[in-house]
């Protein structure tokens, strides 16, 4: 499926309903009184958090969205009907804005969290709400409300615990589908993967984590290079970071260049994003070179360590998810 992170929509509400000018005409009583009724009230607009989704994909073609208005009212009280709210779906981590004005109205994260985007109009009153003492006829009704048309910006951002990052080809999602339930599209070539990918790590029967690869992230990512920006957004959220180094493309003279092009990334998008508590992990050391570089890459690391794994073959990989277990643990402990 392609991945869409950001959706623009305009949205209308319901008009209500109008309310009725009606009076009583029965067989005996000649002077009846009024009796419309007061029309119906529009449907809402309203956003809703549903675990089915992970992408704003249905929004490539949905760009309007309208609500039901409110029925007119009728004679002998009737009230009409109101205007069916529409409730439209979204992924956890959609963040609302105004299109207009770029301001941030909602932040939904939680499944069943709800939000009126467009309030529909309100139902008139009919000519029976007006009789009084002195006004005993009232020959006028209230017209119904206007809905509200508005254009708001959907921005997606994953949520997940733990995001993987590094250079393409570094083998995130390999790691990915060792270690939870993903199954993203691998090939041995760099931007296979084109989205992110969010998978459940188990840890025992009610431990859990969500973790996610983030491609897309290459020198000048911060501006955008390599659908950068797209992708550096879901890893905001995340509370600790996995930097995957490919271990096999290590250059013995700079064995750092690779870890330090992605960090100085995360610094120049946001400097909360470097400061984020990240496991540096070499990958790929079942392959000859990559046993070979470990001790250099090691010893240029010093005094931080690092976590050695071939994801390829699952060398390392449970020592790792105990090890982000323990940090996730550490940060609840803290918080």
């Amino acid at each position: 499926m392609n991945f869409i992170d950001e959706a623009t929509i305009t949205v209308f509400s319901g008009k209500g309903g109008a309310g009725c000018v009606s009076f009583r005409r029965e067989k005996f009583i000649p002077k009846g009184g009024p009796d419309g009724g007061d029309g119906g009230k529009g449907g809402d607009v309203i956003l809703t958090v549903s675990p089915r989704l992970t992408t704003l994909f249905h929004f490539k073609r949905l760009k309007l969205i309208r609500s039901q208005n409110g029925r007119p009212g009728a004679g002998r009280n009737k009230s009409g009907r109101n205007g069916e709210d529409l409730t439209v779906e979204v992924p956890p981590g959609t963040m609302v804005y105004d299109a207009e004005t770029d301001t941030l109205l909602e932040d939904l994260t939680d499944v069943g969290q709800q939000m009126i985007v467009a309030q529909g109009g309100r139902g008139g009153q009919g000519n029976a709400r007006f009789k009084s003492a002195t006004n005993q006829t009232p020959r006028f009704a209230q017209p119904g409300g206007p809905g509200q048309t508005r254009q708001i910006r959907l921005e997606l951002k994953l949520l997940a615990d733990v995001g993987i990052i590094g250079l393409p080809n570094a083998g995130k999602s390999t790691l990915i589908t060792q270690i939870s339930s993903a199954r993203p599209k691998i090939a041995g070539y760099p931007f296979t993967t084109l989205a992110p990918n969010l998978g459940v790590v188990a840890i025992d029967d009610v431990t859990t984590f969500v973790v996610a690869d983030v491609p897309g992230l290459i020198e000048g990512a911060h501006t955008g290079a390599g659908l950068g920006t797209q992708f550096l957004r879901h890893i905001e959220r995340t509370r600790l970071l996995v930097h995957l180094v490919d271990a096999a493309a290590i250059d013995p003279e700079d064995p750092l260049e690779t870890l330090n092009i992605i960090n100085n990334e995360l610094t120049r998008y946001s400097r909360a994003l470097a400061e984020k508590i990240q496991l540096v992990v070499l990958n790929k050391i079942d392959l000859p070179d990559g046993e070979a570089n470990v001790a250099v890459f090691e010893e240029a690391l010093k005094p931080r360590s690092a976590l050695t794994i071939s994801a390829a073959t699952g060398q390392g990989t449970k020592p790792l998810v105990r090890c982000i277990a323990q940090a996730l643990f550490n940060q609840n402990e803290k918080g």
